[in-house]
């Protein structure tokens, strides 16, 4: 689990970086501000939580049994997916209900951290 979640942390921060650069160099002029804007926060909120998840990781490889750093692993990819994703979709297509998605993404960010701080709690 923890080479599984280092490589998406990789792929994470690959894509969050493109996305941030598309977003300051190709989107700039093309969307308005308030959708410019939820694409810079799906942005900040991806790349801040693939470092969270690369920490999951490296946890993972000294208690590799650990169910709640295998949870709180999971429910950060999740929320990227929820989060993140809903607001590149939102933004890119103008579609706005799609924000109903968003609160979900965060959700599973929450439990994440929540299930990450246990873990530290039970294992540390």
């Amino acid at each position: 689990m923890a080479k599984l979640l280092l490589l998406l942390a990789s792929f994470s921060g690959f894509t969050g970086v493109a996305l941030g650069a598309f977003a300051a160099h190709g989107l700039r002029s093309r969307l308005p501000e308030n959708l410019l804007g939820a694409f810079q926060t799906g942005v900040q909120y991806q790349l801040w939580h693939t470092a969270a998840l690369m920490g999951v990781a490296l946890l993972l490889l000294r208690w590799p049994e650990a169910t709640l750093f295998k949870s709180a692993g999971a429910l950060i990819v999740l929320g990227m997916l929820l989060f993140s994703g809903s607001l590149y979709v939102m933004a890119l297509t103008g579609v706005t209900k799609l924000g109903i998605i968003t609160p979900f993404g965060g959700v599973a960010f929450l439990l994440g951290w929540l299930c990450l701080g246990i873990g530290v709690w039970r294992h540390l």
